[in-house]
This record gives structure tokens, C-alpha cells and sequence, in this order.
């Protein structure tokens, strides 16, 4: 199967180039820089130029492919709602192709799409409107799709981790770096789902492989880490304190990422693990964490 990959040189598209390529399928990686082409021909991937701001560009790659994995986003979190919404707009575009086509098409949520008070978010509960969570117009968009006819389905990212990124976690340590202290809200109790990246790159790869319309996987390999548990094993790594803050001060010491810091989040895999055959047995976040070396 040739995957026509957006993303592909990013964090979890580097980890499913190497996947699908050891598994006998070949890869159309979407490169905007030289330095991009460059990683992708030295991994055994076709390239293909372009950026996810031109559909014509997402077109055209999704009709040289067998299939499409649609990872790119705009992490720019001062303009989210924008960047959710050109998400829509590129979603839509390599759909426009694939109608008829028989195509999988697997595009990329989150695991807070969902959210529950009675326990873990499931794969079975739906995302709140666009107009509610901006980033629901990623799986609008998909789910519009699959209702003409297109073989989409979604993955739901929880923090992808090695010992070198961890999602939001990421940008988290920065903030404690510049602010010279860790900090988490109250008790420390709210709970962020967790996987490994190679793990995520394998659901990615089972889920094209299976590609089951309309379906939604939760790529996750731990349900909750607590965020005191990941600021308690930062703390030795940076050499920085641990403080409590309260819900008045996440403003001031989150800043763009504030939106995220006191939510309690736990998400399950269950069902996505008996549909795909998945069974995440990658690093803990904890155990990377522990072997995090700060710049």
C-alpha cells in the first residue's frame, strides 16, 4: 500500500514513515523544506512538495496514494480556532478525492475531544460541536466524509511521548524553565492520557491497514498521569522546584496553554485495542520523563 502522509516529517510522522516502510508499504511524504525532502529520501520515502496550506497540493497527494494519513496541524496555539478550522478545510480537500475511490483516509483528534464524568472518555462517545471545542471540526470534517462514502476514520491522540517530546508536556517545560519553578493546580490530580511513540505509529499503521469507516481509535497506553506525577519527576531533570498554584493564578503562569492546565482528561483504549489488535507496550511518560535531558 503506498500512504500519502501529511506530516511526515514531523514528531509521529518521522515514527510512522519508519513503520509502514518496515512492514512492506511504501510512503508519499508531504515536505515543505528542503531540509524535509531530504529526512524523507534518507528514510526511504518518496516526496512530495507542497504545504497543508495549498488543497491542490493535499489533492494531488492523495491521488498518487492507496491510502491517506492525515497528521499535520498547526500548533500555533495563539491562533487555535483558526488552525482548527483550516484543519476542516484540509480534511475536506483530500476527501474531495478519495469519493468513489474505496480510499482510507484516517485523520488525527484528541482524546479531550471526548469527555466524561464518569470515568475514562471512550472511542464510542462523540466530540462536542466545532462551535463548543475547535478542534472538532477535524472529525466533523471526517465524519462528513464517511456519511458520501469515504473510508474515513479517526485516530485520538493523548501527550505522544519519547524522551525527548511529550505533547503538551513539551511546551509545559518550557514554561517552567522560563518562570524558574514546575507548577501544578490544586492537588495535582488532574489526569492527561499517555502513549508511547512508537506505539502510536503501529495503531497508526494497523488502523490504515484495517481502515474501517467512520470508526474511532484512541491511541492510548496509559488511561491518566497525574500532573503532579509528571512535575515531581521533571523536577530532579530541570533542577527546578515544584509549586502549587491556584485556578486564579493559571492564567498567569500558563498563558496560551492555560485552556489545558486543570483538566482531568483520562481516556481508555480498550475498544480500539480488541478492534485493531493493538496492545501499546512502549515507555511509560513517566519513564521518559526520568530520562529527559533539558537543552
Amino acid at each position: 500500500m503506498r500512504v500519502f502522509i501529511t506530516g511526515a516529517t514531523g514528531f509521529i510522522g518521522t515514527a510512522l514513515t519508519k513503520e509502514l516502510l518496515a512492514h512492506g508499504h511504501s510512503v508519499l511524504g508531504l515536505s515543505r523544506s528542503d531540509a524535509g525532502s531530504a529526512a524523507l529520501k534518507a528514510a526511504g520515502a518518496d516526496v512530495h512538495p507542497g504545504s497543508l496550506e495549498d488543497p491542490e497540493t493535499l489533492k494531488s497527494g492523495a491521488q498518487q496514494a492507496d491510502a491517506v494519513a492525515h497528521l499535520a496541524f498547526n500548533h500555533d496555539f495563539t491562533r487555535y480556532q483558526q488552525n482548527c478550522e483550516d484543519d476542516r478545510v484540509a480534511i475536506e480537500a483530500i476527501g474531495s478525492v478519495l469519493i468513489g475511490t474505496n480510499k482510507p483516509l484516517l485523520i488525527t483528534s484528541g482524546t479531550a475531544m471526548a469527555r466524561s464524568e464518569n470515568g475514562p472518555s471512550t472511542e464510542d462517545m462523540p466530540a462536542p460541536p466545532s462551535s463548543m471545542v475547535p478542534r472538532a471540526a477535524s472529525e466533523e470534517a471526517a465524519l462528513a466524509l464517511a456519511a458520501k462514502g469515504v473510508r474515513a476514520s479517526i485516530v485520538r491522540l493523548p501527550q505522544v511521548h519519547d524522551t525527548t517530546k511529550f505533547g503538551l508536556v513539551s511546551p509545559f517545560i518550557m514554561t517552567a524553565q522560563a518562570k524558574g519553578y514546575l507548577a501544578y493546580v490544586g492537588e495535582g490530580n488532574q489526569r492527561w492520557p499517555a502513549a508511547h511513540v512508537s506505539d502510536v505509529a503501529r495503531l497508526y499503521r494497523l488502523a490504515l491497514e484495517k481502515a474501517e469507516s467512520g470508526a474511532v481509535y484512541n491511541a492510548v497506553g496509559e488511561e491518566g498521569v497525574t500532573h503532579r506525577d509528571i512535575c515531581e519527576a521533571l523536577s530532579p531533570r530541570l533542577n527546578i522546584p515544584v509549586r502549587v498554584i491556584t485556578e486564579a493564578e493559571i492564567p498567569d503562569y500558563f498563558g496560551p496553554f492555560a485552556m489545558f492546565a486543570n483538566l482531568d482528561l483520562p481516556a481508555s483504549s480498550e475498544k480500539t485495542q480488541k478492534r485493531l489488535r493493538w496492545h501499546p507496550n512502549g515507555p511509560t511518560m513517566i519513564e521518559d520523563l526520568k530520562q529527559f535531558v533539558p537543552a
